[in-house]
């Protein structure tokens, strides 16, 4: 089986995509359903003082972290099938849709943001 895979927006003009990589488990509320598309789950920040330092900020909780370059740059792809001319025999092909160099690590302890009651 012979998958295509095709990009044409050119080497320099494909999206640029992060991975956010969390220590831990991000859980929605009951009220949510299993519904997480589109869900906002926290803010992130860069520094202004270094554009390598980012912070995310959940709910009462603020994480640091730091951007970090992969080793291999990972694709980002969308699986498209066509019909072949006069067949209903569907071909797979493979488009672009991003590329993704760095991700964001945040590898400490969340620190809380709000202290106790007075």
């Amino acid at each position: 089986m012979e998958i295509r895979v095709k990009c044409e927006c050119g080497e320099e003009e494909c999206s640029e995509w992060t991975i956010l990589e969390l220590q831990g488990v991000v859980e929605t509320q009951s009220s949510f359903q299993g519904s997480v598309q589109n869900l906002e789950i926290g803010r992130l920040c860069h520094s202004g003082s270094s554009q390598e330092t980012y912070t995310f900020t959940v709910g009462y909780h603020e994480l640091t972290g730091s951007k970090v370059t992969l080793n291999k740059p990972l694709l980002v792809l969308k699986k498209l099938q066509k019909c072949t001319d006069g067949s209903s025999e569907k071909e797979t092909e493979l488009e672009v849709v991003g590329i993704i160099r760095s991700k964001i690590l945040f590898k400490t302890r969340p620190k809380p943001l709000f202290s106790g009651t007075s």
